[in-house]
């Protein structure tokens, strides 16, 4: 595994605050959508990739079934036997329209056509609405939007862990009344557990995860299937007027109704933030070959029960199993509801990760677990904190019912921004019509609009806990990016041109001291700003002059013969680039002794590395308040350090201070 970091956001000439590692510059071009590179889109589909999809990505809504229905039953009817077949016929005729509409049609056949470079999630499809946007203004619109999409996915990756192991430790309730007072315990230590593995890397994860899920969505698909060759009836539910019924007749009812209907497409944006992960092809096949015939046929024969015996509405999943099943499907369930994390975990690494790179969070170490599959990734900073999140949620609210209130109005929000920046993506992208952009992307607006505004009906008895969430983590995004671009915005005003400064070097008249002087930037055009303030302070140059810049390549490793390019600028003085792949750790000092091999004489013993360290000051007309610039810094000090980044010694940094008013 290798330690990365993101490069947009880098600090200017080698700052040890910048977003990512100072003096990286991000060599990766952006080809369109669709293409692919290296088969990351276009990944064979193989028994194991499939496996780790169904363990990593299909956990949360796959075990839907388990509440989704028997929810939405409870909102419609909260007396057992108090319901019609006509009810239940319309509201498994919305849960499944829901699934097709939402999770098949929108997220696998069309959201996942736009990645970015390999990569979905909410954040990448921002990236891509900006890149075509025409004007400053819609590209800040849009980036908002982005913003609020990527913290409330955030918010619901807090809640689905936490609010998935209660209610698998909750399940042992039913064969075991005696463990209700052991639940908390148990799930604090399961949840403990589940993040503690995350190390091995998603790959891992699935194929350990893998067989139980394809267990569960086999077992949920023959109990279901079961049930209607006995009331086939119920397959009139597939019809969508069934739907259009029930909500004509019960009207209100029907819309607060939704708020539970939406339990069963929870998950949908985890399919598109895991892309990068394994691929959409995998993704796709298991969907649709899969995992949508289990849920259907499960929902589908819940529903069948309920005709047949209105007192199953009390628990229809369970009461699906023939009574000696019972016991070995909460097992079963509950390891499934553990599972059911994972996807939004690993679509929390991948949505971290492009903050960093979008230049919206500072650096973080991000571990490669996997050299062939460049998505496969493990954040230890993200990891850790969402431990403490779903931590303190689970021994706030201490039951899953507590936490069901809090479910589904993250998502759904999300939903929306998607439907914004996916309309510009395949308008301008695609070459969409205006009527067929607005028309389709409008439609799936107006479907989660509804969606969360029966979910925003939840928000005094829990559904504020992700919007409080989302706005911590929106203040954090936006006062990072607002922090780096007013210190760029600043760099840029004082800095100068590389070529006046050589044209310049030969008339100064300046002493050259014998050594080696290593500068690190991210722009190799411009003079870095430790070399201008050594000058300024020391009235001195090195004999010998590096100006460094690494570059980060879309491959697990640099070509052979390909790591380094030399360019002599000015007698002693001269540019290197350095390339890395994504699955190589950057060691500054052991590449530049290639240097040699270049016909440049490099001891690292003479050398001296100049870093900055950023003193930020506030300006006699700040453009910060104090607090946003104290919140600043603390994301600042919290960036991984450029000289750890790039193994540079302690003992061979020169460190030069450098007020920055902003």
């Amino acid at each position: 595994m290798s330690d990365v970091a993101g490069a947009s956001g880098a600090a200017p000439s080698g700052s040890a605050t910048g977003g990512a590692a100072a003096g990286v510059h991000d060599s990766t071009t952006e080809p369109a959508p669709g293409t692919g590179h290296g088969g990351k889109r276009n990944r064979a589909v193989t028994i194991g990739s499939l496996l780790a999809v169904l363990g990593v990505v299909y956990g949360d809504i796959g075990t839907s079934p388990l509440y989704a229905l028997k929810a939405t039953l409870q909102i419609v009817s909260p007396h057992a036997n108090a319901v019609t077949r006509w009810e239940v016929l319309g509201l498994e005729s919305l849960i499944f329209w829901s699934l097709v509409l939402v999770v098949t049609i929108k997220y696998v056949t069309l959201i996942m056509r736009a990645d970015n470079n390999g990569e979905g999630g909410i954040l990448a499809l921002m990236a891509l609405a900006q890149r075509v946007s025409p004007g400053p203004q819609m590209r800040r619109i849009l980036g908002f939007v982005g913003i609020i999409g990527a913290c409330l996915f955030f918010g619901d990756g807090t809640i689905t862990p936490a609010i998935s192991v209660l209610s698998a430790v909750e399940g042992l309730e039913v064969s075991m009344p005696s463990a209700a007072e052991v639940v908390l315990p148990i799930a604090v230590v399961v949840i403990v557990a589940l993040f503690s593995m995350q190390w091995r890397g998603t790959g891992s994860v699935g194929r350990i995860f893998g067989p139980i899920m394809l267990l569960w969505f086999v077992s949920i698909g023959i109990l279901g299937a079961v049930q209607v060759a006995r009331f086939p009836f119920v397959l009139q539910a597939l019809l969508p007027h069934h739907a259009a019924i029930f909500i004509w007749h019960h009207g209100w009812l029907a819309f607060v109704a939704l708020g539970a209907v939406v339990l069963a497409v929870t998950g949908a944006e985890a399919l598109y933030a895991d892309m990068g992960h394994f691929g959409r092809r995998p993704i796709r096949v298991a969907w649709l070959g899969l995992v949508l015939p289990a849920l259907a046929l499960n929902y589908l024969g819940q529903g069948a029960l309920i005709i047949e015996h209105p007192g199953a509405m009390a628990n229809p999943f369970f009461l699906l199993c023939p009574h000696w099943l019972r016991l070995p499907m909460v097992i079963l369930a509950t390891m499934a509801t553990v599972i059911a994390s994972q996807a939004m975990i690993t679509g929390a690494y991948s949505i971290a990760r492009q903050m960093v790179q979008l230049g919206y969070f500072p650096r973080m170490r991000v571990l490669h677990t996997n050299a062939d599959e460049e998505g496969q990734i493990y954040v230890p900073q993200v990891n850790w904190a969402l431990l403490v999140g779903v931590l303190v949620l689970v021994l706030s609210f201490r039951s899953s019912d507590a936490l069901a209130s809090a479910y589904g109005i993250a998502v759904t929000g999300t939903f929306m921004c998607t439907c914004v920046l996916a309309m510009v993506v395949f308008r301008r992208i695609y070459r969409w019509s205006k009527f067929a952009a607005l028309g389709t992307f409008g439609t799936f607006f107006v479907i989660d609009g509804v969606f969360f505004a029966a979910n925003a009906l939840k928000i005094p008895q829990g559904g504020w806990v992700p919007l409080m969430l989302g706005t911590v983590l929106a203040t954090l995004m936006t006062t990072w990016k607002t922090g780096r671009g007013l210190i760029l915005a600043r760099w840029k005003q004082d800095s100068l041109p590389l070529a006046s400064f050589l044209a310049r070097l030969p008339q100064s008249r300046t002493l050259r001291v014998p050594g080696i002087a290593i500068f690190l930037t991210a722009n190799a055009d411009f003079v870095p700003a430790s070399l201008l303030h050594n000058l300024k302070h020391n009235k001195v140059l090195h004999e010998r002059i590096l100006f460094v810049t690494a570059q980060n390549l879309d491959q697990p490793e640099a070509d052979a013969g390909g790591r380094m390019m030399v360019e002599e600028m000015a007698p002693g003085i001269h540019r290197v680039t350095l390339r890395y792949g994504f699955m190589e750790s950057p060691n500054l000092p052991r590449a530049l002794e290639e240097l040699r091999a270049h016909g440049v004489a490099f001891d690292p013993m003479q050398a001296s590395y100049f870093v900055n360290r950023e003193v930020l000051v506030r300006a006699a007309i700040p453009k910060m308040p104090l607090w946003r610039m104290s919140l600043f810094l603390v994301m600042a000090r919290n960036a991984v350090p450029a000289i750890e980044f790039f193994r540079i010694p302690s003992d061979r940094v020169v460190e030069l201070g450098v007020r920055v008013a902003i």
